[in-house]
C-alpha cells in the first residue's frame, strides 16, 4: 500500500518540476521588447479608451449561471441517452425524475424573473428594513 502512495507522490513530484521547468524555460526565451502599444489593454481591435475598471451588470453573470447549470445538466442526460434500451424502465424513470427537478428549477428562475435581462425597480426583489 505504501508503494501506491508512494507512485503518487512521485507523479506529484514529476507534474510540479514540469511546470517549473516549462515556467523557466518560458521566461528564458520570451521576448522583451515592451512598448506602449504592446502594454495596452486588446479591446478586439478597438482603440481603448477610459479605465479597464468598469462595472457591469450582475445579469451577465446570473444568465451565465443559469446557462451553465443547464448546459451541464443536458452534457449528463447524454450518456444516458446513449445506452437507454439496455438500461430499461427504471433508467427512464429516473431520468423522467431528473427532468420534472430541472423543470422545476426552470420555473422557479421564471417565476423569480431571473431570466428577464432587463429587470425593473417593481421587480426587484424588495429590500429588508435594517440593512
Amino acid at each position: 500500500m505504501l508503494t501506491d502512495f508512494a507512485t503518487v507522490l512521485v507523479f506529484m513530484v514529476l507534474g510540479a518540476v514540469t511546470v517549473a521547468l516549462l515556467l523557466l524555460v518560458s521566461r528564458l526565451v520570451q521576448p522583451r521588447d515592451p512598448t506602449p502599444v504592446k502594454l495596452s489593454t486588446y479591446e478586439c481591435g478597438e482603440v481603448p479608451f477610459g479605465s479597464s475598471w468598469v462595472q457591469f451588470n450582475i445579469r451577465f453573470y446570473v444568465v451565465a449561471l443559469i446557462f451553465i447549470i443547464f448546459d451541464v445538466e443536458v452534457a449528463l442526460l447524454y450518456p444516458w441517452a446513449v445506452i437507454f434500451q439496455r438500461l430499461g424502465m427504471v433508467a427512464f424513470v429516473e431520468a423522467f425524475v431528473f427532468i420534472v427537478i430541472l423543470l422545476a428549477g426552470l420555473a422557479y428562475l421564471w417565476k423569480e424573473g431571473d431570466l428577464d435581462w432587463v429587470r425593473t425597480m417593481q421587480d426587484a426583489p424588495a429590500r429588508k428594513e435594517g440593512k
